[in-house]
């Protein structure tokens, strides 16, 4: 029951921005690399550009494989499915380029965030350039109740000085679990 679309057009884009959560999909080159999902989910987080560009701000945690894959290969894919109503799952499959606090299209693609641009948990901008997208059913996809969102990474992050926040993604989020580069050092500061 999928169907393929163009681009996402003005359905499909209600669709995702409408989702509390998405998925990203990540994986190396290596054949014995360890394939990523991670949940994804902070209102305002998600941006669709145009018909064939979505871009989602990237928060600073336990680690950083969506980003070290993206810099190896670029192959990502975005998975939203609906937990209310409407059964449906949408799919944008595509190349991903991580956009970091030194790149100077930094500050015009932090605008696109405005209720999460100084979230002092923001370490990149991915960018995905759609090459298929694509909706299909969630028949099977369980009825959940949306509470809220957590705060506790704006909390955690927020109560850190610049030193800490240096030595934290130093440790945890420059290279991945299978030793790929993940995010550049130096870090540059957090922007207010």
């Amino acid at each position: 029951m999928a169907h393929v679309h163009e681009g996402i057009g003005e359905r499909l884009r209600a669709f995702v921005e409408e989702q509390s959560v998405f998925f990203v999909g990540t994986a190396p080159l290596a054949p014995d690399g360890h394939v990523n999902i991670s949940p994804k989910g902070a209102r305002g987080s998600l941006a669709v550009l145009d018909e064939h560009t979505v871009a989602y701000l990237d928060f600073t945690g336990s680690g950083a494989e969506s980003l070290a894959h993206l810099r190896e290969n670029g192959r990502i894919t975005l998975m939203w499915c609906s937990f209310g109503a409407t059964p449906d799952v949408v799919r944008v499959h595509g190349r991903g380029e991580p956009v970091f606090r030194d790149d100077p299209r930094w500050d015009g693609l932090i605008g696109h965030f405005p209720q999460v641009s100084g979230h002092p948990g923001a370490r990149a901008v991915v960018l995905v350039h759609a090459l298929r997208v694509s909706d299909s059913c969630g028949y099977a996809v369980p009825f959940l109740e949306y509470r809220g969102e957590r705060d506790l990474l704006v909390r955690y992050f927020g109560r850190r000085d610049e030193a800490f926040h240096a030595d934290y993604v130093e440790r945890k989020n420059a290279v991945s679990i299978d030793g790929l580069p993940a995010v550049p050092l130096p870090l540059p500061p957090r922007t207010s």
